[in-house]
């Protein structure tokens, strides 16, 4: 009971950002809902900043975003996910490694970055985010300093494709199913991919949300490679749990959430009222995860970073999601 008190203040602080979000929306064609309530959310953090009372049910949104994901499940066809399975597949391995490769090259070769910010970029660039990158650091002991550079690298980045892709995606009437798969691909964390997803079209946001689930489940065979790497190279500390039990800590629990959810769906275990139900409660939760993203982005985590990590990932970024949706516009 005292948790639920504690979380409370601030879930109601993000309902009613939800709120105001959808009433802007509805008398002001400005956009998407999800993009309106990520933006109230950054405005109001960097300005009058998010009170005490308020931060414990704010800082769930990870979590509301989650349940969000695995009650979409619910509402996504089993059967136009087998069809395509392959080809998402060979998108989602191939960008991967290419964005891996690329970002530890230009580290390296071109930009002269310390190695392991650069494979705290890689990680961040190619598989989830900031939780990649938390996922590595456990594993290859870089600097505080080092982590902090690529957190802030790829949180900016969040914030520009987030604006960026949706725009692009208008701009050249990407079909739904393209636009989906090559955000889920080559976006960086959950959150922004998702936003800019449904902003497209709910079609567009649960192809993103699955192909950004596949890329998830790799992040602890990633993990586990950078920890074997930076042990074999000796020198500075890398270490390491048993793999099965590092990859079973590392992986996202609540892709099974989302499976389980879409397997039961596409077999007809929910009702027609209760699919709806879960796509309006997924709708929501959304909302108001997305209102804590929002609340969650602090402008001056950018300022120190410097612009060399800036350079990498943006190069990078280019190259890579620009072939991908080459690839794509070709293969759909």
């Amino acid at each position: 009971m005292n948790r639920v008190r504690r979380l409370l203040p601030g879930l109601v602080v993000l309902l009613s950002l939800g709120f105001l979000a959808r009433g802007i929306t509805m008398f002001a064609p400005i956009g998407s809902h999800l993009i309106v309530v990520i933006g109230l959310g950054v405005i109001i953090a960097n300005s009058v900043g998010v009170p005490d009372w308020a931060k414990p049910g704010v800082e769930t949104h990870s979590l509301l975003l989650a349940a969000g994901i695995v009650l979409m499940g619910a509402t996504v066809g089993l059967e136009q996910i087998i069809d395509a399975g392959g080809t998402v597949l060979l998108v989602v391995g191939t960008t991967v490694c290419v964005t891996v490769v690329t970002v530890e090259t230009l580290s390296r070769e071109i930009f002269d970055i310390p190695e392991k910010i650069g494979s705290l970029l890689a990680v961040g660039s190619s598989i989830c985010g900031v939780s990649a990158v938390a996922a590595v650091a456990g594993s290859i002991k870089p600097d505080q300093q080092d982590i902090a550079y690529a957190v802030a690298t790829v949180l900016l980045f969040d914030a520009v494709t987030l604006a960026a892709y949706p725009m692009i995606g208008r701009v050249l009437g990407l079909s739904d199913v393209v636009f989906g798969i090559w955000a889920g691909a080559t976006m960086f964390s959950t959150g922004p991919v998702t936003a800019a997803g449904f902003a497209h079209s709910e079609v567009a946001g649960e192809w993103a949300v699955l192909v950004k689930l596949t890329r998830n489940a790799l992040i602890g065979v990633i993990a586990i490679g950078y920890a074997l790497y930076y042990a074999r190279r000796g020198g500075a500390e890398a270490t390491i749990e048993s793999k099965p039990v590092y990859l079973w800590r590392t992986f996202p629990k609540f892709i099974l959430g989302f499976v389980l959810m879409m397997v039961l769906g596409s077999v007809g275990v929910f009702s027609n009222a209760q699919t709806t139900a879960f796509d309006t409660a997924s709708t929501w939760l959304f909302l108001v995860a997305f209102a804590g993203l929002g609340l969650s982005i602090d402008v001056r985590e950018f300022r120190d970073m410097g612009i060399k990590p800036v350079g990498v990932v943006l190069t990078s970024l280019l190259l890579v999601s620009t072939v991908v949706l080459l690839v794509l516009l070709t293969v759909f």
